[in-house]
């Protein structure tokens, strides 16, 4: 079930590379899809995906030129393809003894080094908030480079690539950098679909009530020392009668968002990355997020005091949080449906798909009534 597609959309012809489509979310009559994703996607020609296995590469190639395409959008590859880790995470598969060879799936981002006709829209959801030298080409080669992890300081998207150290003032002034920035915007993770379908299908099951007062199923150990220290401080909290829910074992899709309902707060801490999914789960359920203040610039922010509650990570800090916001349960609930209301409008699959489309058309009209 997906009522996102309901709505009126125009109508543009896209072509995705990647991992995930994001574009069918608000696109799904006119997106055509060639994932990177290793013996995932099966050639299915009447829904428009295609696997960007070697046989279909000609195929892309010749669609990466087609004037009838009104954008490409194209998601950045973890390693480069003559990289020795990408071969051999190509060759040592359990796919490639059943004559799947997926390392030439790593060339289907490498043909948009070639002319195209359509402005590119590159979205980059991976964790470290830099922008890896073999993907370099991408943002010379985008209208549009979305970043998640987005440092506050954009230049610092170069530590370890074009730069080894913080760049430095000489770098800052080079034009061609300069211009490369200019080019990049913020992106949320947000709902993910999968998840969105999810929601329908539990929301009308879900409490009238709260029954809890924090709600934490993740990872702890060999993720974010902010989690670690955080959860002691959960634990002392529930020593002192305040009702925290962690479970024990990793939750089905249903059951997660049913406890995310059933809890005032979720706590939303940093992992391998600032933004999370946990964030706008919780929101779409009807809780507070609570989250570790932020590292990064963000694409349409869950708004402290708003529509959510952030925490300083110093000791202590989770800990007065949350015992502020229980005095206020009034609070909490015109909080959480804010949240709630926000997270529908700019972080459903369907909004983020609109946002790189709009985005990035917008800025090529930009561009093209400058040069006139």
């Amino acid at each position: 079930m997906n009522v996102e597609v309901t709505q009126s959309q125009p109508k543009l012809n896209i072509l995705e590379i990647g991992e995930a489509s994001h574009m069918v979310a608000a696109f799904p009559g006119t997106t055509e899809f060639y994932s990177t994703l290793y013996d995932r996607t099966k050639s299915d020609p009447a829904r428009r995906r295609y696997p960007a296995a070697l046989r279909y590469l000609p195929q892309l190639a010749r669609r990466l030129t087609d004037s009838s395409l009104d954008l490409i959008v194209v998601q950045p590859a973890p390693h480069p393809p003559w990289s020795a880790r990408a071969f051999s995470r190509s060759v040592f598969r359990r796919s490639t003894l059943r004559g799947n060879f997926g390392y030439w799936y790593t060339f289907g981002q490498q043909l948009l080094r070639a002319p195209t006709t359509a402005p590119i829209a590159v979205i980059d959801l991976d964790d470290p908030p830099v922008i890896f030298h073999h993907n370099l080409y991408l943002l010379k080669r985008a209208t549009i480079y979305f970043k998640r992890e987005l440092p506050t300081d954009r230049w610092r998207l170069f530590m370890g690539t074009a730069h080894p150290r913080v760049p430095t003032p000489r770098l800052r002034s080079i034009p061609r950098y300069q211009e490369w920035l200019d080019k990049v915007r913020p992106i949320s993770l947000g709902v993910p679909a999968k998840t969105f379908d999810s929601y329908l299908q539990h929301s009308q099951s879900f409490p009238a009530q709260k029954s809890t007062d924090i709600f934490f199923s993740g990872r702890i150990s060999d993720s974010s020392s902010v989690r670690r220290r955080g959860l002691d401080e959960l634990l002392a909290l529930r020593s002192e009668g305040v009702i925290v829910d962690i479970p024990d074992r990793v939750l089905p899709r249903g059951e997660f968002l049913q406890r995310c309902a059933h809890a005032r707060m979720v706590w939303c801490p940093e992992g391998f990355g600032w933004d999370c999914f946990r964030m706008y789960e919780a929101a779409l359920c009807g809780s507070v997020p609570l989250v570790s203040r932020q590292t990064i610039e963000r694409h349409e922010p869950l708004v402290d005091g708003i529509h959510a509650l952030y925490y300083d990570i110093e000791s202590g800090g989770l800990r007065n949080q949350i015992q502020r916001a229980l005095k206020d349960f009034p609070g909490l609930v015109r909080i959480a449906a804010a949240a709630r209301a926000h997270v529908m409008s700019h972080h459903t699959p369907m909004a983020i798909a609109r946002y790189v489309a709009d985005t990035t058309l917008a800025s090529l009209s930009l561009k093209r009534q400058s040069t006139e």
